[in-house]
């Protein structure tokens, strides 16, 4: 399963596990970060493309660390001038780690379960308190 998401106003294609350097978030490292504006997410059997964005999915991701790329020379010149001028820039990133794609179909399953889960946990409650009363 992957996923197209859109941020810092770029497109990064993202599968769970994935390790992907973003533009600077405004995130602490080791904290989780929500990606929501998907575009595109397609498991092995069907492709789902948003208009702009697919519905109720989201892209979470742990942030790994925080640094600069590589330097690059960005160098100034006019011929017969005798101008130039060299600049260094480092551009800063994000490094983040995708831990889970969560599709609507997920978080449907995932509150069945919860009110599953809480049904039993309440008939089992009635049922101690009607064995108590006896």
């Amino acid at each position: 399963m992957y996923a197209i998401i859109e941020s810092c106003g770029k497109q990064y294609k993202v599968t769970e596990g994935d390790v992907v350097f973003f533009e600077k978030l405004d995130v602490e490292e080791g904290k989780k970060v929500t990606f929501d504006s998907v575009v595109l997410v397609s498991d092995d059997k069907k492709v789902e493309v948003g208009t702009p964005y697919v519905k109720g999915v989201k892209v979470e991701g742990k942030v790994v660390s925080h640094g600069k790329g590589k330097k690059i020379l960005v160098y100034k010149y006019k011929a017969k001038k005798n101008y130039r001028r060299t600049q260094g820039h480092r551009q800063p990133y994000t490094k983040v780690e995708i831990t889970k794609i969560k599709t609507a179909a997920e978080k449907a399953e995932a509150k069945t379960e919860t009110k599953t889960a809480e049904k039993k946990v309440a008939a089992s409650k009635t049922a101690k308190k009607e064995t108590v009363k006896e």
